[in-house]
Order: structure tokens, then C-alpha cells, then sequence
């Protein structure tokens, strides 16, 4: 048994945990072959003795880094940050989810233009890649189908596409869509324009106006691509968007934003425009960001749970990590109703 004096080793949480040596190096790489009892009598006994683990040493013996790396892709922001809000609830949740499971986590701040895919494992910085960032899909597959030829662990945030190189954790945005034209329409809406990219370079985007679409021509109403204008997830090209779409004298009476920075941008030219919303024209976004609850008025919007998207990004990354089969996942999207679209 350790004295006070003396630092603790395996031996020693093993003892003090009534398990083998084995066990203790198993619940310590994360190992799934430990049943939970066992795994939190380890856990207990490495506080108790507050155990530290040898990172360098367990990498030498693993060939694994005990690390995790997150590479976050610029987006168009108002301010230098270049980090979509989104993301910043995820950030959170996967980095609580690398603790838990005894990972540190890597931040890397990237643009798409750069070499990113570079072998991260072969380096030993990282045993895999967490990608988040809603680039341009056409542009960054490529490099995705490297990761993929090269061996590299990695699991995105993004859509969830047939044929796609890689693991993806994503949102149903095809439901999501639906969600909000089907509000829309029994709010009495018929003039439903989308701001935001619709074509497979933005799958994400492109899956909500799909969905979108697909309730408005099932409910009798005839789509009108004068209605849609593209935008990336900002609320300058929010704004933008909403001052070309007032530009086209079409009539409309309500607004479907891609994303809740968009809807918020949009709502600004708008009211410039002398428009009141929801009295004139409806606005709903999709994320349900922080400040979606505190726009003037609080926006409607559809909800993806971050707080399980990370959880599920850096468990399934573990999984790809110690070879075990891992499948990409849609999380549900869910509608939450305020007073942008008349509620």
C-alpha cells in the first residue's frame, strides 16, 4: 500500500480497488471490456490515491497519445472570432466527454483552405479528429476521402449523406425543415421564402430546404425559386440575403433562415424595410443559439441537442480509435415556438 510520501502507483489503486493489475490498465485506456461497478471502484481508488497517469510513458506502450483533436473551421462572423456561436455549447460538452473518458483535448483553430488533413496519429499529437465547421462539402470531401486512405480516426459534425467518406454525427435537417414549414403553414403562411444555400455544396443547408419544400408541395402550395436566396450562416449575409430577396418585389409572408444567425440578420432588414415581424412577415431559424432567445422578438427556431452531439462525437471516435465499429447518427430536431413566428 502507498504511504503518503511515496506516489501511487497501478499496484497500488489495484490493491486498493480489490482488482487485478490488468483491470486497472484496462479502466485507464477506457477499455469498453469493463463492467461499470468495476470501472468506478477503479475511478474511486485513483482519486482516493490521486493517481496520476504517465502520459508519455502509456503512449510509448500504446502508441496512442491520449489525446484527442478538434479542428474548428473558420466561418464568416461580425466580430474576429471567425467561431460560430453553435459551436460553442458543443465545444463545451466535448470537452466535459474527453474528460470523462480520460482524453485530453487538442483545439485546433483551422481554415479550409489549409492542409488540416494532415496525419495527426502518425505525428502522435492526436489519436483522432473531431471536425466541426460547415465548409463548402464539394470542396473539403477530398480531403475527407484522404483521411479516409490514409488510416486517420476521425468523426465530423455535418450531414449524414449516402457514400460519404467517414463517420458523421449530424442532425435530421430533412425533419427539421418540415418541422418549420408545417408551422408556418398552420400559422396561415403560403409565401415561405429560405435564406441560405440550397445545392449539395452545403448539405446541411440544402436537407432543410428539402425538408421545407417537401411539407409546402404536400400541402397543396407551388414552390417558387424567386423565394430562395443564398446565404452562408452569418447575420451580415443574413441581411444581405433579405435585402435582395425585398429587392425582387416577390410577394412573401414569411421568412425560413438556414440558420438562427441568418434569421437574426434578416429580421434587421426587415424592420429597415418598414416590415413588422411576425405581423407582416414570420421568421424562423434553425440552431436555437444563445441569443436566438433574447432577438427582438425571441426567434423561433429549431433545436439540435449539442450537449449529446458532443457526447456522441467523442464516443464514437473512441470506438473508430480502438477498432470497434462505429455508424454515423441523425440526432432528432425539435421546434421551439416563440414570438418571431406569431406565437
Amino acid at each position: 500500500m502507498a504511504n503518503k510520501k511515496s506516489k501511487a502507483t497501478s499496484v497500488d489503486i489495484a490493491y486498493h480497488a480489490g482488482v487485478s493489475q490488468a483491470t486497472v490498465s484496462r479502466v485507464l485506456r477506457g477499455s469498453p471490456l469493463v463492467n461499470a461497478e468495476t470501472r468506478q471502484r477503479v475511478l474511486d481508488a485513483v482519486q482516493a490515491l490521486n493517481y496520476k497517469v504517465d502520459r508519455r510513458a502509456s503512449s510509448l506502450r500504446t502508441q496512442r497519445a491520449g489525446t484527442l483533436a478538434l479542428l474548428l473551421f473558420e466561418d464568416p462572423t461580425e466580430d474576429e472570432s471567425h467561431i460560430n456561436p453553435f459551436f460553442l455549447s458543443m465545444l463545451g460538452s466535448i470537452t466535459r466527454a474527453c474528460a470523462r473518458n480520460g482524453h485530453d483535448l487538442l483545439v485546433s483553430f483551422q481554415q479550409l483552405s489549409d492542409d488540416w488533413h494532415a496525419d495527426y496519429e502518425d505525428s502522435m499529437k492526436a489519436d483522432g479528429l473531431i471536425l466541426l465547421g460547415y465548409g463548402d462539402y464539394v470542396d473539403y470531401r477530398p480531403k475527407l476521402e484522404k483521411l479516409v486512405a490514409q488510416g486517420t480516426h476521425f468523426v465530423r459534425w455535418g450531414a449524414v449523406l449516402a457514400g460519404q467518406p467517414g463517420v458523421s454525427i449530424g442532425c435530421d435537417n430533412f425533419a427539421g425543415g418540415r418541422m418549420v414549414a408545417e408551422h408556418l403553414v398552420g400559422r396561415g403562411r403560403r409565401r415561405i421564402a429560405f435564406l441560405g444555400y440550397a445545392s449539395s455544396h452545403y448539405p446541411e443547408f440544402f436537407e432543410r430546404y428539402r425538408g421545407c419544400d417537401a411539407l409546402l408541395r404536400e400541402a397543396g402550395l407551388s414552390a417558387d425559386p424567386t423565394l430562395q436566396v443564398d446565404a452562408l450562416s452569418s447575420e451580415e449575409e443574413g441581411y444581405q440575403a433579405a435585402k435582395a430577396l425585398l429587392a425582387r418585389e416577390v410577394a412573401f409572408d414569411a421568412v425560413f433562415a438556414a440558420s438562427d444567425l441568418i434569421a437574426i440578420g434578416a429580421i434587421r432588414a426587415l424592420n429597415e424595410h418598414g416590415l413588422r415581424v411576425p405581423e407582416d412577415i414570420a421568421v424562423v431559424g434553425f440552431d436555437d443559439i444563445a441569443m436566438a432567445r433574447f432577438a427582438t422578438p425571441p426567434l423561433t427556431t429549431v433545436i439540435q441537442d449539442t450537449g449529446r452531439a458532443g457526447e456522441l462525437l467523442v464516443e464514437t471516435l473512441l470506438r473508430l480509435v480502438r477498432d470497434q465499429p462505429a455508424e454515423s447518427m441523425m440526432l432528432p430536431a425539435k421546434l421551439v415556438v416563440r414570438k418571431s413566428s406569431g406565437a
